[in-house]
């Protein structure tokens, strides 16, 4: 996680973020707008002026959350974790909560350890799910909750207490990002996971990303909704196609690609980023650098990339009524079919025939899909690669 925003006594909006130096240190950024331009404040640091990161015995700031309760408290959440034992001996890694004074910059309340990390999990029930890092922290009936990124690197988990300073004990899984539940194995590419539980018009969210790119630092947003049960528990999530949509999307008009929920080559998925993430393997990329809404020209195309004999491309879920065809937009060198699978190994319900093409071309092709809801697998069988830029549904 982080940067992370709260809003303060005086009405304004602090960004807390790790600044990109030398220095390890908490930056704080002030706005009076939380979408405005944000101004840099100073550092966390102590009564003293000592900042926090550079004083003997602190912990390494990382990842910084920021909660303010329903008292006033400020509490800042900061640290990762080690990945192995061997590396917790060395390490200054840890997760730990202070809080802060109303000028949102100095310690009230010196870090605590929060939650386990590896090397002090054991009989906590945190133990292969310790934190490695991005703190969120939300209220919820009553309760605290807070997800953080594990060791296992492509999940994020929640832990929940009664305060939020303390007494966290581990609730679950919330969300895998290449969508791994136990015994089975990864429908997307591996890599890293940061995000938070969002309420919006009563139902709540888990905002989380995925690499793309072939990088763990090129990552795609996405958000699932979250069921949180009478108990306080929370089942993970499947991931899917459809967002802040509400439900399964209508399967007509256009969509692009890299909506997909899973992604994956010829070879059956195995735990490795090697593997996944490799030259054999389809990925999500982009034709130019980012864009935003306040640049000029327009957005640079989000597509999949490198898709050879075998690529899958999983969409879940599409609300059909009378679905008849679909069009896809393809270029490259492929010549062969894409067919629509319900499932990724069940008999085709439909083919679009490719041939290659050095531009963005439009292909299309017949459908037989009964009414409901359903998931859409397009899986290219054929020679050479193509680049798959979006499809249409009528």
């Amino acid at each position: 996680m982080g940067p992370d925003v709260v809003q303060g006594k005086d009405g304004r909006y602090y960004l807390y973020y790790c600044p990109d130096d030398k220095v390890k240190s908490i930056g704080v950024a002030v706005c009076d707008t939380p979408a405005g331009h944000y101004m840099f404040y100073g550092v966390v640091r102590d009564r003293e002026g000592g900042i926090l990161g550079e004083r003997p015995g602190d912990t390494i700031p990382f990842d910084p959350g920021v909660f303010r309760d329903e008292d006033g408290t400020v509490y800042l959440y900061s640290g990762n974790g080690p990945r192995t034992e061997k590396e917790a001996v060395k390490t200054q890694k840890a997760s730990v909560v202070m809080t802060l004074e109303d000028d949102m910059l100095t310690l009230r309340t010196e870090p605590r350890r929060l939650l386990p990390t590896v090397g002090h999990s054991r009989g906590t029930g945190f133990a292969g799910h310790e934190l490695f890092e991005a703190s969120s922290i939300r209220k919820i009936r009553g309760k605290y909750y807070l997800v953080y990124s594990s060791i296992a690197c492509h999940e994020l988990c929640y832990a929940v207490s009664d305060r939020p300073d303390r007494g966290f004990r581990y609730g679950g899984v919330v969300v895998s990002n290449c969508d791994l539940f136990p015994g089975e194995k990864p429908r997307y590419a591996f890599g890293n996971n940061h995000g938070g539980l969002e309420c919006i018009n009563g139902q709540y969210y888990i905002f989380y990303h995925r690499p793309t790119n072939r990088s763990m630092y090129s990552r795609q947003g996405c958000a699932e909704r979250v069921e949180i049960r009478p108990d306080g528990s929370i089942p993970q999530v499947c991931v899917t196609s459809c967002g802040l949509n509400g439900g399964p999307l209508a399967a007509k008009g256009s969509y692009p690609a890299t909506i997909c929920c899973h992604l994956y080559g010829k070879r059956t998925p195995t735990y490795s980023v090697r593997m996944l993430m490799g030259n054999k393997h389809p990925y999500i990329t982009q034709d130019g650098p980012d864009w935003s809404p306040g640049d000029a020209g327009q957005p640079p195309r989000q597509y999949i990339a490198n898709g050879r004999d075998g690529m899958t491309a999983v969409y879940r879920y599409f609300h059909c009524e009378g679905t008849t065809r679909i069009q896809v937009t393809v270029r490259g060198r492929a010549r062969g079919r894409l067919l629509v699978r319900l499932t990724p190994g069940g008999e085709p319900v439909g083919a679009v025939d490719l041939v290659p093409s050095g531009t963005w071309t439009k292909f299309s092709g017949q459908l037989a899909i009964p009414d409901g809801d359903h998931t859409l697998c397009l899986c290219y069988e054929g020679k050479g690669r193509l680049d798959f830029l979006e499809f249409s549904l009528s």
